[in-house]
């Protein structure tokens, strides 16, 4: 059981879900005061001494499923035939797709168990239903998506659906509420049936190719790594949730205030002090710096080549909005427009990315990138309000569609204001490639950042430090 704890904690590493060597020993320390059978309660000891970020549960609970696939889930005592239950073989190839087997009996099985909450019997038509449907064939090297699908298009989940509702609706007309519980309960009960099935599944692959082959098959990147570029539409979902906190820290180091040394000398209060001491300036006394509040103006590039990152760009401007009393934001294509309205506390997500696709002018001729202008026509209409205490924060590829750079109003930009800050999505080695002008705009920022990820954000905001001077410090 050591190896098999163990080798799910490197898996873990592998993922990327920091597991320190001191968490690794409290997860051991924890394990030996439970029952190893139940396999609830592993998961959780496991889950509460190994993972410190919600972000990480979806990588900790596939790595689990493979890795403690042959533990049994808990059992009545008084049922013989489950005490039996043993981690089954792969069938041989094509075994399940050619034995002939009553379908309608599975079926017709599989309903009383849900409309019972039988979960022994759920457990065994889900077995079957691997058995007779999903065609696994050994050594195939695949995740078990594939076998899951296969499985559950030939149970006909819509129809098992319905069947259930049927079963479970009582005679008496149910109002509109309760019909929508009845269903959100169903819902859940296939849930049930599908991790029943998609576990059955992965035991067996496990069984024919072993627990470190299966992870490596069903290993995906942990949110916090995925490229911003090129996320789906449930991965952007995910870092939504993960960028409130960041935003919040973001605030916090642009509100940054020296909390240790001192300010400039108070000589009133430091000789008036001086009297108790026979005019010895024993005890200076200084002033206190004011703290003022972060001002940040947000420019983010929201042409098709950035559609992906710029949405998530637009979800960390929203989040922001809540953090920065002082945060104005503008959006741009090949011009630009002021779009702070757009955000606010109390404004949906949605709503304002609508707003803006219809309502900000952002397209000035055709609609490809100019930041040339776009930056020209900023600091012509707003590069009067900047002051020593903007923080502009830039988002955008840089590629200029081989249109003039125009650098020298960056220049300006970054002169009027205390600090430039440009955050590229794309690699670092592609920039200055094609029609990139990055190099052109960098020399007048403060400092340049690759993010891609949540990961390389999340780095930004840790050693964010903005220089009292104007320097340029690229990064």
């Amino acid at each position: 059981m050591i190896s098999v704890i163990t080798g799910f904690i490197d898996e873990l590493r592998e993922a990327g879900v920091p597991v320190s060597m001191v968490e690794a020993i409290d997860g051991m320390k924890a394990v030996e005061m439970i029952d190893l059978g139940e396999k609830v309660a592993l998961r959780e000891t496991l889950r509460a001494t190994l993972i410190k970020n919600l972000r990480h549960e979806g990588a900790f609970d596939t790595a689990f499923d493979v890795y403690f696939s042959n533990v049994p889930a808990p059992i009545e005592p008084d049922d013989p035939e489950s005490a039996n239950d043993v981690l089954p073989s792969m069938p041989e190839r094509g075994q399940g797709a050619e034995t002939e087997f009553d379908l309608d009996g599975l079926l017709e099985a599989l309903l009383d168990a849900l409309a019972g909450m039988d979960g022994e019997s759920l457990r065994r038509g889900a077995r079957q239903a691997v058995d007779q449907l999903a065609g696994m064939e050994p050594g195939r090297p695949v995740g078990g998506t594939y076998y899951l699908y296969r499985t559950l298009r030939r149970l006909d989940l819509a129809q098992l659906e319905a069947d259930l509702i049927e079963a479970l609706m009582s005679d008496e007309d149910l109002s509109e509420f309760e019909k929508r519980l009845l269903k959100e309960d169903v819902e859940a009960r296939l849930e049930m049936l599908r991790k029943e099935i998609q576990e059955e599944i992965r035991r067996r692959l496990v069984a024919d190719r072993g627990r470190e082959a299966v992870a490596r098959t069903l290993r995906r990147p942990l949110v916090e790594d995925v490229d911003l570029m090129h996320a789906t539409t449930s991965e952007l979902a995910d870092m939504e949730a993960a960028i409130g906190p960041l935003t919040r820290k973001l605030a916090s180091r642009l509100a940054r205030r020296r909390k240790r040394g001192s300010g400039r000398l108070d000589f009133r209060r430091t000789v008036r002090r001086s009297l108790a001491s026979g005019g010895v300036p024993a005890d200076p006394q200084f002033r206190h710096p004011r703290p003022h509040r972060p001002e940040v103006w947000l420019l983010c590039d929201i042409s098709g080549s950035m559609a992906t990152f710029s949405r998530f760009t637009l979800q960390f401007t929203h989040a922001m909005s809540t953090q920065f009393s002082r945060l104005r934001s503008f959006a741009f294509v090949d011009t630009v427009d002021e779009v702070t309205d757009f955000f606010g506390p109390g404004v949906d997500f949605g709503s304002a990315v609508r707003r803006i696709t219809q309502e900000a002018e952002v397209v000035w001729l055709d609609g490809h990138s100019d930041y040339g202008n776009s930056l020209e026509t900023f600091y012509s209409r707003y590069g009067g309000q900047l002051t020593s205490r903007t923080t502009v924060l830039i988002s955008g590829d840089a590629r200029n569609n081989y249109r003039p750079p125009r650098e020298a109003v960056l220049g300006d930009i970054a002169k009027a204001a205390r600090a430039v800050i440009w955050l590229n999505p794309e690699p670092h080695s592609y920039w200055d490639t094609g029609d990139s002008a990055m190099s052109h705009y960098g020399k007048h920022c403060t400092s340049i950042h690759e993010v891609r990820t949540l990961r390389q954000l999340e780095e930004f905001i840790e050693n964010l430090t903005l220089p009292s001077g104007k320097t340029p410090q690229n990064v």
